[in-house]
């Protein structure tokens, strides 16, 4: 043990001092793992007792997604590598010790070709020049690569030359992008994008299912890792099958579509438009049909679906590092999901998260620490909220004859109508899905199930439950 201790400290960045990205070098792997299981302890300790942190067998050049800037020296040499902390300095990297090697050598071959193709670099205080940065994602089990130019202008000069030339030194790369990014931001991506070689996109695998990654794709940087952060999530999420589960910041709809399988039902809701759409590919690909995906800001959508009378019984939540705000907690809670599983990249919002959701009818059940990042201060964790017995139970009785209600509606309740389809089709249709279908044949409703506020979306009625709603509003007689 002390032997692999001082080669591991040995293994120090020599860029470590600039970079400031691996905060725990220096230290062994098992000494990062034990701070790492302390932090999480700490946090945690008023609520739960964490089990022990899950570690890498080999935790290096783990990262499948690798930036870098690019820029020019005063004597001419092109230089690329990553920020210097807190600055706008780039810090020169060859090779880093967490970043995929191959990504690096790409990168390092981008950066010898520019003299040849005379392609300026950017520079951001005058705002001239062109190649900005360079992204490389790489598939951990499909060996795809994907390199996107992110430039400052559209144009790059001899293009079909540079991709031939790229490519004749790496045959592994099946894909090129151009990025556009022409404004001044600290952002690395712009908008606009032109694929110049291949399809545009990589598909790697995760969990058995395969999965589409854009430029701009939400992907987890570690792959490894992600799999078994993943299949802790699900375990805790404890689906049978006959579950409602929604998957919130659901990205390119990775949980969801891993949770589909054990589930009934799997709503995803994402805001970013090119996540969305390769989400739909993704569940195309896996034949998987139980997941529908909403393009809407979580929080919007899990307001109107409680104001909507919408339950759920899982909700997976992966919100950034700047956690949940109480208006999507708040949300959450009304919606009421008897289990509630929270993956954390940041275990201080986590904190501040899970002390809302305690006062508001949940308890902690289990957590478990996964080290996504190995030799950064960062550590991913994974919650288990699971709604608690109410005190009391009150019981109303509803006169129907003092409601002002019309005659077809009379005829059934909903309850009535959602017990009728479960027994004769064995689907569970909700009040809104009922009052889509009793709109649509012109039996009022006193309010409006089918707009939403703001930018959420509603949902909205199946065809296959359409279908078994109008036969039960047949049998009822309230429409012929």
């Amino acid at each position: 043990m002390e032997e692999k201790k001082q080669t591991q400290k040995k293994e120090i960045c020599q860029y470590s001092k600039r970079c400031g990205g691996c905060a725990f070098q220096g230290m062994s792997y098992e000494e990062q793992l034990e701070q790492k299981q302390k932090t999480v302890k700490k946090y945690l300790k008023k609520y739960v007792k964490p089990d022990t942190i899950v570690g890498m067998y080999y935790p290096y050049h783990y990262r499948n997604k690798v930036a870098a800037a690019f820029g020019r020296l005063r004597n001419g040499t092109f230089i690329s590598g990553t920020y210097e902390e807190g600055t706008h300095r780039i810090v020169p990297i060859e090779s880093c010790m967490i970043e995929d090697k191959n990504a690096d050598r790409i990168i390092g071959t981008i950066r010898g070709l520019l003299k040849s193709f005379k392609i300026k670099t950017y520079d951001e205080d005058s705002g001239y020049g062109l190649l900005r940065h360079v992204l490389v994602r790489v598939g951990k089990k499909s060996k795809e690569v994907l390199v996107v130019l992110v430039l400052g202008s559209p144009v790059l000069p001899s293009k079909k030359n540079f991709v031939k030339a790229l490519c004749e030194k790496h045959s592994e790369i099946t894909s090129i992008v151009i990025n556009v990014n022409d404004r001044q931001t600290s952002m690395v991506l712009g908008e606009k994008e032109q694929v110049i070689y291949g399809k545009g996109f990589i598909i790697d695998t995760l969990c058995g299912l395969t999965f589409k990654i854009s430029p701009k794709s939400f992907y987890q940087v570690n792959p490894v890792q992600t799999e078994t952060l993943y299949k802790k999530a699900i375990e805790y999420a404890g689906l049978t099958g006959k579950e409602r589960v929604i998957d919130a910041y659901s990205g390119i709809g990775t949980i969801g579509m891993i949770a589909a399988k054990d589930a009934k039902e799997v709503i995803s809701v994402e805001s970013n438009t090119d996540a969305v759409a390769d989400a739909h590919w993704n569940a195309r690909h896996n034949n998987i049909k139980n997941v529908q995906f909403y393009e809407a800001d979580a929080g919007h959508f899990l307001t109107q679906m409680a104001k909507d009378g919408e339950k759920a019984d899982v909700i997976f939540m992966d919100p950034p590092r700047s956690g949940s705000d109480k208006a999507f907690l708040s949300a959450v809670v009304n919606v009421s999901p008897k289990r509630i599983v929270y993956i954390s990249c940041n275990i201080e919002t986590l904190a501040r998260d899970l002390e809302y959701l305690t006062k508001k009818g949940y308890c902690v059940k289990k957590a478990c620490p996964v080290d996504m990042f190995p030799w950064t201060a960062h550590v991913e964790t994974v919650i288990l909220l699971s709604r608690k017995a109410p005190d009391a139970e009150i019981k109303v009785r509803l006169d129907m004859s003092e409601l002002d209600i019309t005659s077809a509606e009379s005829k059934a309740t909903y309850k009535e109508i959602q017990e009728y389809v479960k027994n004769k089709y064995d689907l569970h249709v909700t009040n809104l899905y009922i009052a889509q279908v009793k709109r649509e044949f012109g039996i009022i409703e006193r309010e409006n199930y089918n707009t939403g506020e703001g930018k959420a979306k509603v949902l909205q009625v199946t065809p296959e439950k359409r279908k078994a709603i109008i036969d039960a509003l047949k049998y009822f007689q309230m429409i012929e």
